[in-house]
């Protein structure tokens, strides 16, 4: 079966706040497509889709000199910030209709962008998804690295299939982004939605670099947010440990009481039990109500149907919308994960 010949890439690029790293990351990210191009790997009119997700500095202004200096770069803006993931989501609905592929980085460059030929290769070949992921965290202070494990070891425990050390530097085929654009949540937890689309995949080893100006997007409270927002998105082990938990309890006190009723059959008495025992239950209860409460918060959340995101301003020509699609079939092949 045929492959795919000279596909047409986009590179979609989240940026918030990221005047300082943007002079750096795009001249990179520029020369590292036209070389893909000057040796036919990809299309000549592939793209960088820069999205604005609400920035307060001066991105989009840069953006847009991007954009008059070299038709290579494009870019949207949001009309506040939205999160990575609606700029993420954002940027492959409008990149899909006319790539063959799509990669999203980062716009600090920490993921290695000089694999992105291999990952283009690794396309070629028949995979669907090519995963970024690190290949050590040895840069990392020790509070992250355990953080970081603690993470992918309590998402596995409850069910959520995510590729350990992968943020979200990947590539997708065009049938990929289609199924990721079925899901349609308001909060899409795109590194667990991904695995789930079960096409064929593999992954692409590199070294994180550090960032080179600028300052983290994603602090401690972010990640607890970001972590969470995953459970409940993909996740019913919370509901079914708080089930577990009411069957436990109720055995406990079932026992407890027996207890109690022999002590005072035998004419003994005990002080404090009692009161210890409802602020156990007391507690437990709000932690059982506060869990549930996340989950009717998603279902709220899905039933307002509103916007994910919102569009304010644009710098897309006519021709860049209106080229055809080069896609052809796939390999068909065993899955890698």
């Amino acid at each position: 079966m045929k492959t795919l010949t000279a596909p047409r890439l986009t590179l979609v690029v989240p940026c918030y706040n990221e005047e300082p790293m943007l002079p750096k990351s795009a001249p990179v990210l520029s020369a590292i497509l036209h070389r893909l191009m000057d040796s036919n790997q990809i299309a000549t009119d592939s793209k960088i889709l820069f999205v604005d997700d609400g920035s307060r500095d001066h991105t989009w202004t840069i953006i847009t000199q991007l954009r008059q200096a070299d038709t290579l770069f494009t870019g949207l803006k949001f009309s506040r910030n939205f999160g990575q993931e609606a700029a993420l989501m954002a940027g492959m609905q409008v990149a899909h209709p006319f790539s063959d592929l799509i990669i999203t980085i980062d716009a600090d460059l920490q993921d290695d962008p000089r694999v992105i030929g291999a990952m283009v290769q690794q396309a070629k070949e028949g995979f669907d998804i090519v995963y970024g992921v690190r290949n050590d965290r040895s840069t990392d202070t020790w509070f992250k690295r355990t953080t970081a494990e603690a993470f992918y070891w309590t998402m596995g425990k409850l069910g959520v299939e995510l590729v350990p050390d992968h943020s979200d530097f990947r590539l997708l085929s065009h049938r990929a982004v289609t199924a990721l654009m079925t899901y349609t949540e308001s909060t899409p937890f795109i590194r667990g939605i991904i695995p789930k689309l079960g096409f064929p995949s593999t992954k692409l080893y590199y070294k994180r670099q550090p960032r080179a100006a600028g300052t983290s997007k994603y602090p401690l409270k972010r990640m607890l947010r970001f972590a969470l927002s995953g459970i409940f998105s993909l996740s019913l082990a919370p509901l079914r440990a708080i089930m577990y938990l009411g069957f436990t309890i109720c055995t406990a006190a079932t026992i407890a009481l027996l207890w109690l009723l022999g002590l005072h059959l035998n004419g003994l008495t005990t002080n404090g039990a009692l009161l210890t025992s409802l602020w156990l239950l007391g507690g437990l209860q709000l932690i059982g109500l506060g869990v549930i409460g996340q989950y009717v918060g998603q279902i709220l959340r899905e039933t307002q149907h509103r916007p994910h995101f919102i569009i304010q301003t644009e710098t897309f020509s006519t021709a860049f919308l209106a080229a055809p699609l080069t896609v052809t079939p796939h390999h068909e092949h065993q899955s890698v994960n």
